[in-house]
């Protein structure tokens, strides 16, 4: 009985210390993705993707609320177009012209400054740039509407 009661106790203890350890974790996660919806995209689709950034009156079309992106796809998040998009292989049409940056240079631009930083450490440039361009759509996919 004695041994049934300390292993209560002990397993308790455990649930209890890694509870908080999660807790801790939570409190300070560094989300990439919102950095990159911050730095790059909410002054034209505003802080929740609905189109109303500071920039968006000065813009020839309306931005796009980016929280419909998967409703208008049939209920599933369309990665592939999103991702061509942020990389400028697909112009956005309805803009007439290519008015959304194409963030996939500046990406290319700010790993020259990363392999610098990491040069004596094995670097992956395109890796480098694939992360923080789907940390960012991984961002746009939590903003999406239910």
């Amino acid at each position: 009985m004695r041994n049934l009661t300390r292993g209560i106790a002990v397993l308790t203890m455990a649930t209890f210390g890694v509870v908080g350890l999660a807790q801790t974790k939570a409190v300070g996660k560094f989300d990439t993705g919102k950095k990159e919806y911050e730095a790059k995209c909410v002054v034209c689709h505003g802080a929740a993707g609905k189109g109303d950034g500071s920039y968006a009156e000065l813009l020839k079309a309306p931005a796009s609320d980016l929280t419909t992106l998967k409703k208008k796809n049939g209920g599933v998040f369309p990665v592939e177009r999103v991702y061509a998009v942020i990389d400028g292989r697909e112009a956005i049409k309805s803009h007439g012209g290519r008015d959304m940056p194409i963030w996939g240079k500046d990406y290319n631009k700010e790993t020259v400054k990363a392999a610098e930083y990491y040069a004596d450490v094995p670097y992956d440039m395109e890796g480098y740039v694939r992360g923080r361009i789907l940390a960012l759509i991984d961002y746009l996919n939590r903003l999406q509407a239910n």
